[in-house]
């Protein structure tokens, strides 16, 4: 029997990371991963998929012109499904081979098998072919990740009904989809097909979406979505879902009903945890399949089994997934890391993008904090004339007292890329004195933190 002294199941953002600072290390390792190619979800239905989908839409769809050339300019007239699938497997195929050099160049050992524990220590391959191993290992990291939840009562179909995963295999772009799930990954491919010209109808059961963005965000998103012709439902539970040759039927339980061509459920995901035995092991699962750890450390109740990525719950990004990866690797092997910031940012790929770091205005209130805010609107800056911005702004909240920012928040063109600035100023303990003192590159879209500084230093005062 092979023996390595860190196995990782999965090779998505937390186990490549894992493995990667393992083998750093000096360390032995083996990864395994049941699908055909490396990657894990991120590469093949999660991140890397919806993103390059979402870019090659604005691409060919001139989205970002629209603003000086009018909402009917298309840079390719007649789009085609064929059109997007060809960048993405391209980008598929290179995320890929960067994937694999990296492990090669870090002597990290890889096998497409699918695991299950044995005890703390073993654990069986099984490969497609049937061929059965055993490996022991010192520690081991379960980096599975999710796949969308599937309710029995709604009639999956690949034909009309689709989950996130599925969706990527379209044939053809639909004339009219109805999204059910106003989360990130819903809220995402909802607004990239609307960016295609495609009439969507996004229904979420509760009152709200998107629940932990600042609410003002929030509202100005849902204008905007609004305002180019989608349909939102919002605190209705779906009552029933029929399809058949004439499109999909969807049900509310308040009386409405939505029809659409094709359909897209995605309301939630479940740990790929199933397959792994972990009652051998002593770790037990929540309802949907994630796993408890220890936040600092990322142990599982099995102290030499760690756990990271989606398969532990929120916040599920690739970025901290990266992160939780490489922590629990370095914990594994006895390497003291300084305690990481309490911030990190979120970004969500819809369109236009949200970003967003820090406390919102609603955590500043519930914490009893005296605040005061800024705000600069992209369509006020001359790079936003420039690039024909018409909506989209930045939010910065500060303290009173002490003049720091507590938080920032972006909704427009560029957001996952500008919420930097604000990350770094807050992680630094930087305060409004910080944009209003610095000069910015002009024009540019960065230039709107000092409008906003100032926006909120002129109502702070000069303390």
């Amino acid at each position: 029997m092979d023996q390595v002294d860190m196995l990782v199941i999965g090779s998505g953002p937390a186990g490549r990371r894992a493995a990667v600072q393992s083998a750093k290390l000096g360390k032995s390792v083996l990864v395994v991963d049941k699908g055909r190619r490396l990657g894990g979800v991120s590469v093949h239905t999660g991140t890397i998929p919806s993103k390059t989908l979402r870019e090659t839409v604005l691409n060919l769809s001139g989205w970002r012109e629209r603003g000086f050339y009018g909402r009917g300019y298309r840079v390719k007239q007649d789009i085609q499904a064929s059109d997007l699938v060809q960048r993405l497997r391209k980008t598929l195929d290179h995320e890929v081979e960067v994937l694999q050099h990296q492990f090669m160049r870090n002597m990290v050992q890889s096998i497409f098998a699918t695991a299950r524990f044995l005890d703390a220590n073993r654990v069986e391959l099984t490969t497609e072919a049937g061929e059965v191993s055993q490996v022991g290992f010192q520690h081991a990291l379960i980096a599975v990740g999710t796949r969308p939840h599937r309710p029995e009562n709604v009639p999956f179909d690949r034909t009309r009904v689709f989950d996130s995963d599925e969706f990527l295999e379209l044939e053809k772009l639909p004339r009219t989809l109805t999204v059910i799930g106003g989360g990130v990954i819903g809220v995402e491919y909802a607004t990239i097909f609307s960016a295609l010209d495609v009439p969507v109808t996004l229904i979420e059961t509760r009152d709200s979406i998107l629940d932990f963005v600042d609410r003002e965000i929030v509202e100005d998103f849902i204008h905007q979505m609004r305002e180019r012709g989608m349909s939102i439902r919002l605190g209705s539970a779906v009552k029933e879902i029929s399809s058949g040759t004439a499109g999909v039927d969807v049900m509310l339980a308040d009386g409405r009903r939505v029809h659409s061509e094709i359909l897209l459920y995605a309301a939630g995901r479940t740990g790929n945890v199933a397959s792994l035995n972990l009652e051998a092991v002593g770790i037990e699962t929540d309802s949907r399949g994630r796993l408890k750890v220890d936040p600092n450390t990322f142990q599982t109740s099995t102290s030499n089994i760690y756990a990271a990525g989606d398969v532990i719950g929120f916040p599920s990004l690739a970025s901290t997934s990266m992160e939780q990866g490489r922590v629990a690797a370095c914990h594994a092997f006895g390497i003291t890391l300084p305690r990481p910031p309490e911030t990190f940012p979120y970004g969500i790929y819809a369109v236009p993008e949200i970003s967003t770091v820090g406390l919102s205005e609603e955590q500043v209130r519930a914490q009893g904090i005296a605040y005061e805010c800024g705000i600069a609107r992209f369509r006020e800056t001359s790079r936003g004339h420039i690039m024909g911005v018409a909506a989209g702004f930045l939010k910065l909240i500060f303290d009173v007292n002490t003049r720091r920012l507590l938080g920032a928040h972006i909704v427009g063109e560029g957001a996952t890329e500008l919420i930097h600035i604000g990350q770094a100023v807050i992680n630094l303990h930087g305060t409004v004195d910080f944009f209003v003192q610095n000069t910015f590159n002009y024009p540019t879209l960065a230039e709107a933190y000092k409008v906003a500084g100032l926006d909120a230093w002129n109502r702070m005062g000069q303390a």
